[in-house]
Protein backbone atom coordinates (compact mmCIF):
# COMPACT_ATOMS: atom_id res chain seq x y z
CA UNK A 1 0.00 0.00 0.00
CA UNK A 2 1.48 3.28 -1.06
CA UNK A 3 1.54 5.96 1.59
CA UNK A 4 -0.93 8.77 0.97
CA UNK A 5 -0.21 12.42 1.51
CA UNK A 6 -0.58 13.31 5.21
CA UNK A 7 -1.49 16.87 4.24
CA UNK A 8 -4.28 15.65 1.93
CA UNK A 9 -5.60 13.42 4.72
CA UNK A 10 -5.54 16.44 7.02
CA UNK A 11 -7.62 18.43 4.51
CA UNK A 12 -10.21 15.65 4.24
CA UNK A 13 -10.48 14.90 7.96
CA UNK A 14 -10.38 18.57 8.95
CA UNK A 15 -13.20 19.64 6.65
CA UNK A 16 -15.28 16.57 7.57
CA UNK A 17 -14.97 17.35 11.27
CA UNK A 18 -15.81 20.99 10.53
CA UNK A 19 -19.10 19.98 8.89
CA UNK A 20 -19.89 17.53 11.70
CA UNK A 21 -19.41 20.40 14.14
CA UNK A 22 -21.92 22.51 12.23
CA UNK A 23 -24.43 19.66 12.26
CA UNK A 24 -23.86 19.08 15.98
CA UNK A 25 -24.70 22.73 16.60
CA UNK A 26 -28.07 22.09 14.93
CA UNK A 27 -28.77 18.90 16.89
CA UNK A 28 -30.34 20.65 19.93
CA UNK A 29 -32.91 22.20 17.58
CA UNK A 30 -33.55 18.91 15.74
CA UNK A 31 -33.84 16.71 18.81
CA UNK A 32 -37.42 17.40 19.88
CA UNK A 33 -38.55 17.99 16.31
CA UNK A 34 -37.49 14.56 15.06
CA UNK A 35 -36.08 12.26 17.73
CA UNK A 36 -38.00 12.76 20.96
CA UNK A 37 -41.40 13.86 22.14
CA UNK A 38 -41.51 16.66 24.71
CA UNK A 39 -43.41 16.12 27.93
CA UNK A 40 -47.06 16.87 27.39
CA UNK A 41 -49.62 17.94 29.95
CA UNK A 42 -53.06 16.47 29.55
CA UNK A 43 -55.42 19.19 28.40
CA UNK A 44 -59.18 18.69 28.13
CA UNK A 45 -60.48 18.56 24.59
CA UNK A 46 -57.10 17.66 23.03
CA UNK A 47 -56.23 14.29 21.54
CA UNK A 48 -52.80 12.74 22.06
CA UNK A 49 -51.55 13.78 18.61
CA UNK A 50 -52.81 17.32 19.11
CA UNK A 51 -51.14 17.49 22.53
CA UNK A 52 -47.83 16.29 21.05
CA UNK A 53 -48.08 18.83 18.24
CA UNK A 54 -48.75 21.60 20.75
CA UNK A 55 -45.79 20.50 22.89
CA UNK A 56 -43.48 20.47 19.86
CA UNK A 57 -44.57 23.89 18.64
CA UNK A 58 -41.97 25.89 20.67
CA UNK A 59 -39.19 23.66 19.36
CA UNK A 60 -40.49 23.99 15.80
CA UNK A 61 -40.41 27.76 16.20
CA UNK A 62 -36.83 27.66 17.51
CA UNK A 63 -35.68 25.45 14.63
CA UNK A 64 -37.43 27.77 12.17
CA UNK A 65 -35.67 30.80 13.65
CA UNK A 66 -32.33 29.00 13.61
CA UNK A 67 -32.74 28.06 9.94
CA UNK A 68 -33.67 31.61 8.99
CA UNK A 69 -30.62 33.01 10.77
CA UNK A 70 -28.36 30.52 8.98
CA UNK A 71 -29.87 31.16 5.55
CA UNK A 72 -29.82 34.95 5.98
CA UNK A 73 -26.23 35.01 7.24
CA UNK A 74 -23.75 37.43 5.59
CA UNK A 75 -22.19 36.33 2.27
CA UNK A 76 -18.85 35.80 4.02
CA UNK A 77 -20.33 32.86 5.96
CA UNK A 78 -21.51 31.18 2.75
CA UNK A 79 -18.11 31.72 1.14
CA UNK A 80 -16.33 30.13 4.08
CA UNK A 81 -18.67 27.12 3.85
CA UNK A 82 -18.09 26.72 0.11
CA UNK A 83 -14.32 27.12 0.55
CA UNK A 84 -14.43 24.32 3.14
CA UNK A 85 -16.31 22.09 0.68
CA UNK A 86 -13.73 22.83 -2.02
CA UNK A 87 -10.89 22.15 0.43
CA UNK A 88 -12.22 18.65 1.04
CA UNK A 89 -12.47 18.01 -2.69
CA UNK A 90 -8.90 19.26 -3.12
CA UNK A 91 -7.73 16.75 -0.52
CA UNK A 92 -9.39 13.90 -2.42
CA UNK A 93 -7.85 15.04 -5.72
CA UNK A 94 -4.37 15.07 -4.16
CA UNK A 95 -4.78 11.60 -2.63
CA UNK A 96 -6.26 10.12 -5.81
CA UNK A 97 -3.52 11.45 -8.09
CA UNK A 98 -1.81 8.32 -9.48
CA UNK A 99 -3.63 6.13 -6.95
CA UNK A 100 -2.80 2.61 -5.86
CA UNK A 101 -5.42 -0.09 -5.38
CA UNK A 102 -5.70 0.75 -1.69
CA UNK A 103 -6.18 4.46 -2.46
CA UNK A 104 -8.92 3.60 -4.94
CA UNK A 105 -10.64 1.45 -2.32
CA UNK A 106 -10.58 3.76 0.68
CA UNK A 107 -10.27 7.22 -0.87
CA UNK A 108 -12.56 6.34 -3.78
CA UNK A 109 -15.30 5.19 -1.40
CA UNK A 110 -14.72 8.27 0.77
CA UNK A 111 -15.09 10.52 -2.27
CA UNK A 112 -18.36 8.81 -3.22
CA UNK A 113 -19.72 9.44 0.29
CA UNK A 114 -18.47 13.03 0.21
CA UNK A 115 -20.29 13.66 -3.08
CA UNK A 116 -23.44 12.06 -1.62
CA UNK A 117 -23.15 14.52 1.26
CA UNK A 118 -22.88 17.44 -1.16
CA UNK A 119 -25.97 16.14 -2.97
CA UNK A 120 -27.95 15.98 0.27
CA UNK A 121 -26.78 19.48 1.16
CA UNK A 122 -27.78 20.99 -2.19
CA UNK A 123 -30.99 19.04 -2.80
CA UNK A 124 -32.48 18.95 0.70
CA UNK A 125 -30.80 21.34 3.12
CA UNK A 126 -30.35 24.39 0.88
CA UNK A 127 -33.83 23.96 -0.55
CA UNK A 128 -35.30 23.50 2.93
CA UNK A 129 -33.54 26.60 4.27
CA UNK A 130 -34.90 28.61 1.35
CA UNK A 131 -38.45 27.38 1.98
CA UNK A 132 -38.21 28.14 5.71
CA UNK A 133 -36.83 31.64 5.08
CA UNK A 134 -39.53 32.47 2.52
CA UNK A 135 -42.26 30.74 4.50
CA UNK A 136 -43.42 29.15 1.23
CA UNK A 137 -44.72 25.93 2.75
CA UNK A 138 -46.91 24.01 0.33
CA UNK A 139 -46.18 26.44 -2.53
CA UNK A 140 -44.68 25.75 -5.94
CA UNK A 141 -41.70 27.78 -7.28
CA UNK A 142 -44.12 30.34 -8.75
CA UNK A 143 -45.67 30.94 -5.32
CA UNK A 144 -48.99 29.25 -6.07
CA UNK A 145 -50.44 26.70 -3.63
CA UNK A 146 -49.91 23.08 -4.67
CA UNK A 147 -53.20 21.33 -5.22
CA UNK A 148 -53.78 18.28 -3.04
CA UNK A 149 -55.17 16.33 -6.03
CA UNK A 150 -51.88 16.74 -7.89
CA UNK A 151 -49.93 15.25 -5.01
CA UNK A 152 -52.03 12.08 -5.11
CA UNK A 153 -50.95 11.43 -8.69
CA UNK A 154 -47.28 11.82 -7.72
CA UNK A 155 -46.84 14.99 -9.74
CA UNK A 156 -46.25 17.08 -6.62
CA UNK A 157 -46.16 16.70 -2.86
CA UNK A 158 -47.81 19.03 -0.41
CA UNK A 159 -45.61 19.57 2.65
CA UNK A 160 -46.65 21.84 5.45
CA UNK A 161 -44.49 23.66 7.96
CA UNK A 162 -44.05 20.75 10.39
CA UNK A 163 -43.22 18.23 7.66
CA UNK A 164 -40.72 20.58 6.02
CA UNK A 165 -38.90 21.13 9.31
CA UNK A 166 -38.83 17.38 10.00
CA UNK A 167 -37.38 16.71 6.54
CA UNK A 168 -34.71 19.34 7.19
CA UNK A 169 -33.84 17.75 10.54
CA UNK A 170 -33.71 14.29 8.93
CA UNK A 171 -31.43 15.63 6.19
CA UNK A 172 -29.02 16.89 8.86
CA UNK A 173 -28.95 13.41 10.39
CA UNK A 174 -28.38 11.72 7.02
CA UNK A 175 -25.54 14.12 6.25
CA UNK A 176 -23.95 13.44 9.65
CA UNK A 177 -24.05 9.68 9.04
CA UNK A 178 -22.45 10.14 5.61
CA UNK A 179 -19.65 12.28 7.03
CA UNK A 180 -18.99 9.77 9.81
CA UNK A 181 -18.65 7.14 7.08
CA UNK A 182 -15.92 9.28 5.49
CA UNK A 183 -14.05 9.41 8.81
CA UNK A 184 -14.41 5.64 9.30
CA UNK A 185 -12.97 4.95 5.85
CA UNK A 186 -10.05 7.30 6.45
CA UNK A 187 -9.38 5.64 9.81
CA UNK A 188 -9.56 2.23 8.12
CA UNK A 189 -7.00 3.33 5.56
CA UNK A 190 -4.66 4.53 8.32
CA UNK A 191 -5.06 1.25 10.23
CA UNK A 192 -4.45 -0.90 7.14
CA UNK A 193 -1.37 1.14 6.22
CA UNK A 194 -0.01 0.92 9.77
CA UNK A 195 -0.49 -2.86 9.86
CA UNK A 196 1.19 -3.27 6.49
CA UNK A 197 4.17 -1.15 7.53
CA UNK A 198 4.51 -3.22 10.73
CA UNK A 199 4.46 -6.49 8.77
CA UNK A 200 7.05 -5.16 6.30
CA UNK A 201 9.32 -4.13 9.19
CA UNK A 202 8.89 -7.56 10.77
CA UNK A 203 9.81 -9.35 7.54
CA UNK A 204 12.82 -7.07 7.10
CA UNK A 205 14.04 -7.85 10.63
CA UNK A 206 13.66 -11.58 10.00
CA UNK A 207 15.66 -11.31 6.77
CA UNK A 208 18.38 -9.37 8.57
CA UNK A 209 18.55 -12.00 11.34
CA UNK A 210 18.82 -14.78 8.75
CA UNK A 211 21.57 -12.89 6.92
CA UNK A 212 23.48 -12.34 10.19
CA UNK A 213 23.13 -16.00 11.17
CA UNK A 214 24.34 -17.06 7.74
CA UNK A 215 27.30 -14.69 7.95
CA UNK A 216 28.20 -15.99 11.42
CA UNK A 217 27.97 -19.58 10.19
CA UNK A 218 30.22 -18.84 7.24
CA UNK A 219 32.72 -17.12 9.55
CA UNK A 220 32.78 -20.11 11.91
CA UNK A 221 33.43 -22.55 9.08
CA UNK A 222 36.26 -20.35 7.79
CA UNK A 223 37.82 -20.26 11.27
CA UNK A 224 37.74 -24.06 11.45
CA UNK A 225 39.39 -24.36 8.06
CA UNK A 226 42.14 -21.94 9.08
CA UNK A 227 42.69 -23.87 12.31
CA UNK A 228 43.19 -27.16 10.45
CA UNK A 229 45.68 -25.53 8.09
CA UNK A 230 47.72 -24.24 11.02
CA UNK A 231 47.91 -27.73 12.51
Amino acid sequence: MSKGSPFASFLIIGTTCFFLGLLFASFPYDYYVLWATPETSSSPGLSDSAAITAAREPYMARLETHCRIMHQSPPLINRILHIAIGTGLLGFLVKLYKPSEANMLFDGASLVLYMCGITVYVANIVKGLRVVTDGSYGLDPSGKPIEADASKDGAAMVMGRDDSLRVLAASNTILAVILMGVLILQAGQWYAQTREDAEIDEFRMQDEKKAMAKAQGAGGEKAKVDGKKNK
